[in-house]
């Protein structure tokens, strides 16, 4: 019989944890699997018996930070407008990777590479982003390719996430620069409004 795993749990919970944080600070190739289970308190074999060495490790790291942003967004209340869903999965967004900078980091932060494509998977964070576009583009609020339009606004969620987690934005000046850019961005998307139709001459009185 094999020995009783118990503690597989927690081992797994504090290497997860710590590859978090390490990731978060300095390159993926620096981090070795000896740091990680050192980091940890536990064995490097441990790294290797539960996540199959240091790429599974990564792996894991980046699954729970896609679950855990794709969860927060899919909590955000649906509109009537799908405008207005889109400035609160925006908030939402920004939110979770101010509350969740580890995760983040190691996200979108160059641990492991995260490009947004034409393909987007039903448990893909930027999911419902993409939802709400498709949403206004059918409600001709927003005309224009769904994807291109999903790229752009993530562009910009990401730069201003980014920038207030490297402390170069922050209080007021974070705030504005965030209503201002995703209304910018809205804007620019936005479909064409039909103009008005000009008042027929009226009929000389004879």
């Amino acid at each position: 019989m094999g020995r009783p795993r118990t503690n597989d749990a927690a081992v797994r919970e504090r290497l997860v944890a710590c590859a978090t944080e390490m990731f978060t600070t300095r390159p993926q190739e620096s981090v070795t699997v000896r740091a990680l289970a050192t980091a940890a308190g536990t064995s490097t074999a441990a790294v290797y018996t539960l996540f199959n060495g240091k790429d599974g490790l990564v792996s894991e790291v980046r699954d729970q930070a896609v679950a855990g942003l794709f969860q927060h967004l899919t909590a955000v209340p649906r509109a009537e407008n799908a405008l207005k869903d889109l400035d609160a999965l925006a908030a939402a967004y920004r939110h979770w990777g101010r509350e969740h900078r580890h995760l983040y980091t190691v996200l979108f932060g160059g641990a492991q590479s995260f490009a947004p494509s034409t393909r987007v998977g039903d448990h893909d964070p930027v999911r419902p982003l993409v939802a709400a576009i498709d949403r206004a583009v059918a409600d001709h609020l927003l005309t224009g390719d769904t994807t291109r339009i999903a790229v752009s606004l993530w562009v910009a969620l990401h730069g201003l996430v980014t920038l207030e987690l490297t402390g170069s934005l922050n209080g007021a000046a974070a705030d504005i620069a965030f209503r201002s850019t995703i209304d910018v961005i809205l804007r620019g998307w936005a479909a064409p409004v039909p103009p008005t139709a000009p008042d027929r001459p009226h009929s000389p009185t004879a």
